[in-house]
């Protein structure tokens, strides 16, 4: 869709909106403490589970972030990131990417072309809440989510009358950041629009150590100071909320996200040939639209949801040729289009007991080309899901939780994928759980594992997997003062792990490796509270993760078998530190990942890892009230002490940047 048709679209949703103005407290400025109690912690629906969401405020302050962004900066999912504003996806707990399954109000985003989602391409402004589900406690929504869920989505304040929110950033390497929200409404009926825009020049400098210069008289090795250049990204959008609320208990909501994207590639620092800008380009159309009817009673309760998404990418490379000017090498295009539905029930018997049904049924059709090289393909995938749970408490210190998913691809039955889970309070009264789960999951392979030219494999098997979980959290106030803290041990075996491989035709191929090992563990502590008028809140979460490769050697001295997978960091973790006083507030905000390896041998004597790295931000503001208008004014340091660090070989990441943030309230 053209630029000016999104922005006509964009003008018309506002207008439209009713505007009897009120001004009413809003949550960026006024936030309301959200007590984890031991009945919240202990629901026999979700038994054996680790579940974790992002806290409302650190959403709210990274309004102006992606949503790679904010996972590595809040939770234990490494985001490999090719750097600022570039593609950017998520190993959780060890797993691949397209092992991450993504939700945007329970409807499931991932690409069906290559099974991932893009998290550089969601902005955070677009999200009320944000919550992760650990391993198999993704089960209950759908299979595939190996190493975990990742559910993001939104909310209606049904006491909403009018509102106005504006969020405008600046920043360092040319960043501008503008949002704006319009929201208005009755106990009814709500509205919301929200519309953005991002652009960044992104042409930091660096240290490019991928290329050396040697004096020919002392041989002193000196690497220059480059530039990111044609690696300039722009995003915009509008997502449109409807909801409608009839006798009580019916609930009617539609929701519409378009968002069109541009961005040129950097070449890898390791090029040493000719600067030739422009010549390396991606183009990202998404459309996004879910309908939902929602209906409870006193024991039973029912949704049916229907949705779509769409997807236009645009792909071209070209090369500088003397004599001929821009000559292309790739131009490649994909489409895709999904349909999605879902009804599910979910009934309450006397005596504590529950029973959950629901059937899936989407349909996905895919067509790539690239008009270069005349390769592509065009394929529809119908997947078919039937869920049943029974969950049941006993004398209000053990829930069950049972599960059993049957999924159908094409028409053809996958093997079932079960999940028995189980929470147990030793201590009664108390917000002290101790859970644990083992479950089956399978994840099937993409449209571009089976059928990309050239490359694809049709043979592929599904990939299978069996994990155990053990976990215990704990919940204690004390006077004005919250503590939370947790941990979790995690195993899991992963059969027929598809990978991408160098074959001797001189293109890469998609393979099934026979086993591959996920082990680790998780803790995470938050104590929050105030010191007289100084609040304050800590965060901290750690994980160490396992993840190697216990296939059969594919050649004889392959140094693959028993070593990580390339780029698990075997250590992670984050730090927050909050603090707020008489409208000032202040956030430290630290997160650290060890050694990545780039090659499936594991060999530091080549040099063929990425070193830890250590980040650091830090975010001052101030909020007050101008007479109807609430205002905030935020300035951030980005990487604090000037970290030298990549995610990626040969992928530079900036050095320390600013970002100045205003926003208004109305």
């Amino acid at each position: 869709m053209p630029s000016a048709r999104i922005i006509f679209f964009c003008i018309l949703a506002c207008l439209l909106l009713p505007a009897h103005a009120q001004p009413v407290e809003d949550s960026v400025f006024l936030l309301k403490t959200v007590e984890i109690t031991g009945d919240r912690m202990f629901e026999k629906q979700s038994a054996g589970m680790k579940r974790s969401s992002i806290d409302t405020l650190v959403i709210i302050r990274g309004a102006h972030l992606d949503l790679a962004d904010l996972l590595s900066e809040n939770t234990p999912v490494f985001i490999k990131s090719l750097g600022r504003g570039a593609l950017a996806t998520a190993s959780f707990r060890g797993t691949a990417p397209s092992h991450t399954t993504v939700r945007w109000n329970g409807m499931e985003i991932n690409s069906p072309m290559n099974g991932m989602v893009d998290f550089s391409l969601i902005p955070v402004y677009l999200l009320d809440e944000v919550e992760l589900k650990f391993g198999a406690a993704s089960l209950g929504e759908g299979s595939g989510g190996m190493g975990g869920s990742i559910n993001i989505g939104n909310t209606v304040d049904w006491e909403n009358t009018f509102g106005v929110k504006y969020l405008q950033g600046i920043g360092s390497y040319r960043t501008f950041d503008e949002f704006l929200q319009v929201q208005a409404g009755n106990s009814r009926i709500q509205s919301k629009t929200r519309i953005y825009h991002n652009y960044s020049a992104n042409d930091y400098t660096f240290v490019n150590r991928g290329i050396a210069e040697i004096d020919p008289v002392t041989g002193a090795v000196t690497n220059p100071v480059d530039t990111n250049s044609n690696a300039a990204f722009k995003r915009y959008g509008l997502l449109q909320e409807f909801y409608y609320r009839a006798g009580g208990r019916h609930v009617v909501s539609a929701r519409w996200w378009i968002q069109e994207a541009e961005r040129t590639i950097p070449r890898a620092t390791s090029y040493e040939g000719p600067d030739h800008s422009n010549l390396n380009r991606q183009t990202d159309l998404d459309n996004r639209l879910s309908l939902d009817w929602k209906s409870h009673g006193r024991k039973h309760r029912m949704t049916l949801r229907t949705g779509y998404t769409g997807k236009k990418l645009n792909y071209w490379l070209k090369n500088h040729v003397g004599g001929l000017g821009e000559v292309p090498v790739i131009y490649s295009t994909g489409k895709q289009n999904s349909f999605l539905n879902k009804l599910s029930f979910d009934y309450h018997f006397r005596g504590d007991l529950s029973l959950e049904a629901s059937l899936d049924a989407d349909y996905h059709h895919v067509a790539t080309r690239d008009t270069v090289a005349g390769a592509g393909y065009d394929k529809d995938r119908i997947a078919n899901s039937l869920f049943v749970a029974v969950r049941k408490s006993f004398f209000g210190r053990l829930n069950l939780n049972i599960m059993l998913r049957q999924d159908l691809i094409d028409f053809r039955a996958v093997a079932p994928v079960p999940y028995i889970g189980l929470d147990y309070r030793p201590l009664p009264g108390k917000a002290w759980v101790v859970r644990t789960h083992i479950a089956r999951n399978y994840h099937y392979p993409s449209l571009n594992d089976l059928y990309w030219e050239p490359g694809g494999n049709p043979d592929l098997q599904a990939e299978k997997g069996h994990s155990a979980e053990l976990g215990t959290e704990y919940s204690h106030s004390f006077g004005s003062h919250l503590l939370f803290a947790g941990a979790t041990g995690f195993y899991s075996r992963i059969r027929d792990w598809i990978i991408w491989l160098p074959d001797y035709k001189g293109y890469w191929i998609p393979l099934n490796i026979s086993l591959v090992e996920t082990k680790g563990l998780e803790a995470e502590i938050r104590v929050q509270g105030s010191l007289g008028k100084v609040g304050y809140r800590v965060a901290a979460t750690y994980a160490c993760t396992d993840s190697r490769n216990f296939g059969d050697p594919r050649v004889w001295g392959d140094e693959s078998y028993g070593k990580q997978l390339v780029y698990v960091p075997r250590h992670s973790g984050n730090l927050m530190l909050n603090l707020s006083w008489h409208g000032f507030y202040a956030t430290y905000r630290h997160n650290s990942y060890s050694e990545r390896f780039t090659t499936s041998g594991n060999d530091f004597s080549r040099r063929d890892w990425l070193y830890p790295y250590f980040m650091n931000d830090l975010l001052a503001g101030k909020s007050f009230r101008v007479k109807k208008l609430d205002m905030a004014v935020e300035f951030t340091v980005y990487n604090l002490f000037d970290e030298t660090y990549h995610t990626v070989l040969y992928r530079p990441m900036p050095g320390r940047n600013y970002l100045l943030t205003l926003m208004i309230r109305y």
